[in-house]
């Protein structure tokens, strides 16, 4: 039972299209996808992912870091983590076929996240899915 690697960074954002602008124009993040709520962007390799907060103090909320999990080690992990005092922090509102999550946070304050599914996967999920959201050219991990 390892870390396979970053999964993805989300942040948090009271305006998710001047945070948008921010990372495409400034950064270069290149769009994959854009909904009303959820932004979902390639830098330099790492899936980017803003998640609109307007009502709440952002950086204190959903902000966090994700590490690629294998599917099959979840339960290892809760375990480890419940039998070090550690709290989890209850799951969001998703659908399975968009991979299970482990949120807590570290002794820092920091939110992580273990994740069991990738970019890939999720961007075709809301392919398939989703009528509310633009989807543009590339999206995958190797491309």
């Amino acid at each position: 039972m390892t870390i396979k690697g970053l999964n993805h960074i989300t942040f948090a954002v009271a305006d998710i299209d001047r945070a948008t602008e921010f990372y495409t124009q400034i950064l270069g993040a290149r769009l994959l996808v854009k909904g009303e709520k959820a932004v979902y962007m390639d830098l330099a390799g790492i899936w980017l992912a803003l998640n609109l907060e307007p009502e709440t103090k952002a950086a204190e909320t959903y902000t966090h870091i994700a590490f690629s999990v294998a599917e099959g080690d979840l339960d290892t992990y809760r375990r480890r983590l419940q039998e070090r005092g550690i709290e989890l922090r209850p799951d969001r509102s998703r659908n399975p076929r968009e991979g299970q999550s482990l949120y807590f946070r570290d002794p820092g304050g920091h939110l992580l996240e273990l994740h069991t599914k990738t970019r890939t996967d999720r961007v075709e999920y809301y392919r398939r899915t989703r009528t509310d959201m633009d989807f543009f050219d590339g999206g995958k991990e190797d491309e």
